[in-house]
């Protein structure tokens, strides 16, 4: 069991909100477990509570480059660093008191608030943290951005950053935990286009913004401020989606794949993923977590590991959805920006290869082969392939849906007809024969 935790003693910062300008302290109390995340505005009247979750975004500022709280007519600014210094620390109960409507900017990143927190101490609470479980892929498109979250045993971000106009083109990829955290992403400031200065100005945001704590990008590069790293705005982008990502849960257990996605992209999709928890939130203390669809496929991850001898990187089937035994079988392939081959397969635009879509055909057909009794304990190798056909390119955040139904099948071979498809529509299709081996 993963148990909650807190801080062990009161702990206080101060300094002023990066887009009001407004002086604010704040005050850090631990809490008991299954509180929560909870801001108290002690300026007001009353003193109100405002619980850090999804149902409590304020919308409306989410296009001004910020994730806010709020309940009836009492809000709290800026919330996405403090969340994602709180969630990489696993502390998922605690008070935050605060005097002004904005968390303070202090060194405009997550840095300081790790700081503070970490000296204040953690101490674990009786009781088994919540996890989210991304057990089928879900995304959303939105112009030329997209979010996806796919499932994984940990929390992965791979982000791709690009602003056409500066040019500025970026991405990183990062295994969520604390250590990656403090040394990979606490440091990164928040940035600032110089298009859009003037903009956020009209709105009377941006009010407490210095050099100190935020960057200001032209399109010859950096005017103002020093970044920590080259790559530092993409880092930030994760950092401020570790923050959003903090509203939904303690624990993730998911790959999130981003490009130019912001605060309402984020937002929309947590609100995606928040409509779906009776499926997909579970306890700890859960031996399994629910499955997202009532259907029950017959093969996981781990049953094709121990059907087929591939291994990462080469494994190129994630899951099977039907399965008739000897007769049809359909599995699943989800591409991410992460994959190996996107690295030198035209990286300018990636493209997944043809020969590795056929692979991960072959492999779905190498389930259903090798999963019947006189078959097992042995390879399957090809013998042929013919009327293979690419009808179109699979990009980054596709999903392959891999579509296998036997021909003719005898002792020792078997002549089977697939094909893969995107979004209903075919991309690739083949007939191949595989030959039945010992090992």
């Amino acid at each position: 069991m993963v148990q909650q935790k807190t801080i062990k003693k009161e702990t206080k910062a101060s300094g002023t909100g990066i887009h009001t300008g407004q002086k604010a302290q704040l005050c850090f109390k631990p809490a008991a477990k299954d509180s929560g995340i909870n801001f108290v505005r002690v300026d007001l009247a009353q003193r109100p509570v405002v619980r850090a979750c999804i149902g409590n975004v304020i919308e409306e500022s989410l296009t001004l480059r910020r994730t806010s709280l709020g309940k009836g007519s009492v809000e709290i600014h800026t919330v996405e660093h403090l969340l994602s210094a709180l969630f990489a620390l696993g502390i998922d109960n605690i008070i935050v008191e605060i005097d002004a409507q904005e968390v303070p900017a202090l060194g405009g990143s997550a840095a300081d608030f790790y700081k503070i927190l970490n000296q204040a101490g953690i101490v674990a609470l009786d009781g088994a943290k919540k996890e989210f479980i991304v057990k089928e892929p879900l995304g959303l498109k939105e112009d030329d951005t997209f979010l996806l979250a796919f499932p994984s045993e940990n929390f992965r971000i791979s982000y791709t950053l690009s602003y056409p106009e500066l040019p500025l083109n970026q991405y990183f990829n990062l295994v969520v935990n604390e250590a990656n955290f403090l040394k990979e992403l606490a440091p990164c400031k928040t940035f600032c286009l110089e298009m859009e200065a003037e903009q956020l100005r009209r709105h009377g945001l941006g009010q407490g913004a210095t050099e100190e704590n935020t960057i200001l990008l032209g399109k010859k590069g950096v005017i103002k401020g020093k970044p920590t790293f080259p790559d530092e705005f993409a880092r930030h982008k994760v950092l401020d989606l570790i923050g959003d990502f903090c509203l939904l849960a303690p624990v993730i257990k998911a790959h999130i794949v981003a490009v130019k996605s912001g605060h309402p992209t984020n937002i929309r999709l947590l609100q995606m993923l928040e409509k779906a928890k009776q499926s997909l939130f579970s306890s700890a203390k859960e031996k399994q977590p629910l499955e997202y669809q009532s259907i029950e496929p017959p093969f996981d991850i781990e049953k094709i590991m121990r059907i087929l001898p591939h291994r990462y990187p080469f494994l190129l089937v994630d899951r099977i959805l039907e399965f008739e035994e000897g007769r049809h079988i359909t599995g699943v392939k989800n591409v991410t920006i992460n994959e190996h081959f996107f690295t030198g397969h035209f990286p300018g635009r990636p493209v997944m290869p043809g020969v590795l879509i056929l692979e991960a055909m072959a492999q779905t057909a190498g389930i259903l082969m090798l999963s019947r009794a006189e078959s097992r304990g042995k390879l399957a190798y090809f013998m042929s392939m013919d009327r293979v056909k690419f009808r179109k390119t699979v990009l980054p955040g596709d999903q392959l849906i891999l579509k296998v139904d036997v021909i003719r099948i005898k002792s020792r071979t078997i002549q089977i007809r697939t094909k893969a498809l995107v979004d209903e529509k075919i991309v690739a299709e083949a007939e191949m024969m595989f030959s039945l081996v010992e090992k």
